[in-house]
Order: C-alpha cells, then structure tokens, then sequence
C-alpha cells in the first residue's frame, strides 16, 4: 500500500529521532476501572511515577468488559491513597503532584458501550476534559493511554471534526499520541480508520477471537498460558511477590489488589513514558520497558473486528535470551525482557512511599563519556565510555553493553554464539566493538543502537541506561 507522502509524515511525526533533554509527558488516562483488579493495579504503579508525568486526566470509561457503568470512584479511592503518601514520596524525588490536584483530573465517560457513546448529544465530562488538554497552548503532544475502550477519545474527535475546519482538525489529531491494550470496544477500529493520521499504537482485535494471547502488551507479565512468556521470570510478577515488594506497603501499596489473570495487563501504555534513559516515546520501533512497535498495516487475524485500512504502529519481534537459557524471538519479549528491572523500580519506589530517603534505594545516573549519536564506517572500532556514572546512594554499580538489533536499520545477522555483534569488555565502563564487515546484507550501512544498562548493587537493585546510536556510513 502507498501511501499519500503528506500523510505518511503525519504518521511519522510522532517518532522523530529525539536525543535531546527529556521533556514531562502530558498523559490523559482512560480506564475501564473494576472491570477486573489489573486496572487498580496499574493505577498504583502509574502514581508512583506522576513526577514523572505531567497528568492532564483520569477518566473512568466502559469496555467490553464493563458496557454499562463507570467506576470513577475507584480512581479517587486510589488517588487520595496516593494523597497520604505524596509528602514521603517527594523526600525521594521531586516534582509529585498533591493529591487535590489529582483529584480535580478524574472524570469519567458515558456509561454506554462503545459506538454508541458517539454522536449528537453523547458528550461527557471526560470527553469535554479530554478536548480541553488537547487544546491547551502547550507544544507537547498529549499521550492518551487506554487502558479500555476509548470511546471517550472516539467522541471527543467525532466532536471536533463536526465542529472545526479540517485543518483546526488536522492540528487537534496531531497532537495526540495514543497507547490503547487491544481492542476493548469497537472505537478503536472506527478511530482508525476514520482519522488516518492519528498517531496509533495498539495490537490490535478482541479477546472474544484470542487477540489478548497475542497482543505485545501480555508480556507485561503473561506466563506459559498467557502470551506464553516461557523465557520469562515468572517469580517477579506473582501474588506472592507483589504481596511483599507491593501490597504491604503503606496506604498506597494496600490498594493494590491481587491478579485474577495477569497483572498490570494495561502497564505497558504508560510505562514506555518513564525517563529511565531507555525509552523513546516518539519513537515506538526503538523499543523500551512498554515495549516495542513498528509502522505497518497489519494483515487481517480471526481477532479482528475489521481489516485494518492503514499503517498503526503495532507488533514487533524482538530475540532474547531466556531465564531458561534459551533464545526467544517474539512480540512479547520486547516487554518481558525488561522486566526485573521494572519490577525492581516498582518495589523501590513503592518503598518511597513509606521509608525516609537514606532507608531506600535510588537509581543510578549513567553518564557517556562522549557524544549520544556516533558515525562510523565497517570496520572502524568504536569505542564506548560511561566514565562519570554515578549513584545517588554511593552503591558499586555494574555495567552492560550491549547491541540492541532489533531497534536499529544495519542489517546483519547473528552469530554462532547467538550474539549479533562482541562488545569488548561489555561489563566494564570503557568497552569497544568494530563494526562489522562480515554477515552483513548490503548496501553495509545503517544505524546501530548500542544500549549501556548500568545496575546498582542496592536493595532493590535498579537500572538506568543510555542508549548510543552509530550511524555506519559508506
């Protein structure tokens, strides 16, 4: 499919290289709320990062799930927990909104399924609410995580594009970024197909046709069932582990309920928006702790409602290496690849909630020792550098270089070892690797992303990365 070159940079436009200071992301939440305990779950986990965001709403909705009530009072219970803790929480890190000013952002959708929440006279607190984050003076786009059905999202652009001029529209639906768990009513197939150039990351289809097995966001903790997750550490996402590290601690942790199917299924749409050095938000095939995406129109599966009619950012594969020893190469390992260090980044900042700062950990601060974006020639020997790394907390921290394929354009192939590419020293502050001239697929060039994770040696030990891109040239 070709598409009109106007509206493939619309689409692009929100995964612009971007190597700069991160900036907060303005994030409008929807959530189905009590359709079952993963949405609560999430809820916690996201407010223990809200310095980390700059929160703009947090609407109850319906969904599949739950056609016809919204649990608003759900998200309040949750959020004046997170009020008794805020104080202790900013001892740790700074910039946690109070939890009156949370409080002001909840709202909620119609109490109606779907399609037939849009329309003439089907506005609602959480869709008004929505258009006015959108239309704020603020440069930043707005990501919309869905933890539901967005048919709040379906009518705030019905609404708009009934109301304004196509190009008043064009600039609304720039502005959005939007995150959705599958297809949990049939907005989402509507949304994309009629606006085009919404910037759309999703697996998309219903799990009445087995879509949540498949869907890259299962990885948050699917297991040999769900998602079959087999190269997985299961020990850090069940009931026994989120009792000790989670549950039990403080007015925050005991809103946390226990997992029916998975935890956190609804996780992923946020947790890419953290700054941990790794993610990229504006650029989805870059891949990070909510995963990793790419631009394409996805061929029609059993678990569609409709054929997909263009390009949305959705599955990609990434190959790992399992806790069983052996490698993976699926959708959902670009999430569960990750996971010890998300779930040790819950847990510590779940002790933030309620122990002073020199009774807790803190992430390192990794620090390159040159430029972020590198360019070579094949066979020119690159050298790397995190001298200058710090941890807050005076902890040894312990390094690791390590090529990440998948997120890059230079097209080679694994190793016998499995490794696509040696890193000299790779566990040491200064490593080098030479860009390969050999299993390469021509024309040889590309760019290659090379990730530094640096772990300390606390309790939890937590993770921060920086990531090197080296663009390999003729």
């Amino acid at each position: 499919m070709k598409l009109p070159s106007r509206l493939l940079l619309v689409l692009l436009a929100c995964c612009l290289p971007v190597l700069a200071a991160v900036e907060k992301p303005r994030v409008f939440v929807l959530t189905d709320i009590e359709n079952e305990p993963d949405d609560a779950m999430s809820m916690v986990r996201f407010l223990t990062y809200a310095n980390q965001f700059d929160v703009e709403g947090l609407i109850a909705t319906t969904s599949t799930h739950q056609k016809n009530r919204v649990a608003p009072q759900r998200i309040r219970q949750i959020v004046s927990a997170y009020g008794q803790v805020r104080d202790n929480l900013e001892k740790h890190e700074a910039g946690f909104p109070t939890g009156d000013f949370l409080l002001a952002r909840v709202s909620e959708g119609l109490p109606v399924y779907g399609l037939t929440g849009v329309g003439e006279g089907k506005d609602s607190p959480g869709s008004a609410l929505l258009i006015q984050a959108v239309d704020r003076d603020d440069p930043r786009p707005l990501w919309v995580p869905v933890w539901g059905g967005p048919s709040v999202l379906a009518q705030a652009l019905w609404k708009v594009r009934t109301s304004r001029s196509s190009e008043a529209l064009a600039k609304f639906v720039g502005k959005l970024r939007v995150y959705t768990i599958s297809d949990q009513d049939d907005t989402g197939p509507w949304l994309r197909r009629e606006f085009p150039g919404l910037c759309y990351i999703t697996s998309p289809g219903f799990n009445a046709g087995g879509a949540y097995h498949h869907a890259t966001w299962s990885g948050i903790s699917g297991d040999y069932f769900h998602a079959r997750s087999d190269g997985a550490d299961f020990t850090l996402v069940t009931n026994e582990w989120l009792d000790q590290h989670i549950r039990r601690k403080g007015p925050l942790g005991a809103e946390y309920p226990r997992w029916d199917y998975l935890m956190e299924g609804d996780t992923p749409s946020f947790l890419g928006l953290v700054n941990n050095g790794l993610n990229a938000p504006e650029q989805p095939d870059w891949g990070g702790w909510g995963g990793r995406y790419e631009l394409y129109t996805p061929r029609r599966q059993k678990w569609h409602l409709f054929a997909e009619t263009r390009p949305i950012w959705t599955d990609a594969d990434d190959e790992v290496m399992g806790t069983d020893g052996r490698w993976h190469d699926d959708n959902h390992a670009t999430i569960w690849r990750w996971r010890a260090a998300y779930q040790n980044d819950f847990a510590a900042r779940m002790d933030w909630t309620v122990k002073a700062y020199n009774e807790a950990n803190h992430p390192p601060v990794p620090k390159l020792g040159h430029a972020a974006r590198l360019t070579a020639k094949p066979g020119q020997r690159i050298d790397l550098s995190a001298e200058g790394t710090t941890d807050p907390d005076g902890d040894a921290v312990s390094f690791d270089w390590f090529y990440y394929h998948e997120a890059g354009t230079f097209p080679m192939s694994n190793a016998r070892s499995g490794q696509p590419l040696e890193i000299k020293n790779s566990d040491q502050p200064k490593a080098w690797f030479t860009v390969p001239t050999s299993r390469v697929m021509p024309p040889g060039t590309g760019t290659m992303h090379i990730i530094l994770a640096v772990t300390d040696h606390g309790t939890p030990r937590l993770t921060r990365y920086q990531r090197v891109l080296v663009d390999v040239v003729p």
